[in-house]
């Protein structure tokens, strides 16, 4: 798949983009303060682990503390709200239906 048609098409879809000086060979595709790496394959543009919680300028991951789900960047811990979680369930169904399209 050719990247630069991926990519329109994430756009197109109103997803936006932004690097991250940790990840640099990747890019960071943000809509509804979900969060996801691609990074570019020899197949196209492929995630990079599974999409997190846009906390400020880094990627909180989805874990559990305390029985209780949270996103968590170093010591910033934000609540896995079921709106949260559903927003999350929904961007990583659309960006992944978007990047196997061709």
């Amino acid at each position: 798949m050719d990247p630069a048609s991926q990519l329109q098409r994430l756009y197109l879809a109103g997803f936006e983009f932004q690097t991250f000086d940790r990840f640099a060979k990747c890019v960071g595709v943000v809509r509804d303060n979900c969060v996801a790496l691609l990074v570019p394959t020899p197949d196209g543009l492929q995630m990079l682990g599974t999409p997190g919680w846009r906390m400020g300028e880094v990627l909180g991951v989805l874990v559990e503390v305390g029985g209780r789900q949270v996103f968590q960047a170093k010591q910033e811990m934000v609540e896995a709200t079921p709106e949260r979680l559903e927003a999350l369930r929904r961007f990583r169904e659309e960006l992944g239906a978007l990047l196997e399209t061709e």
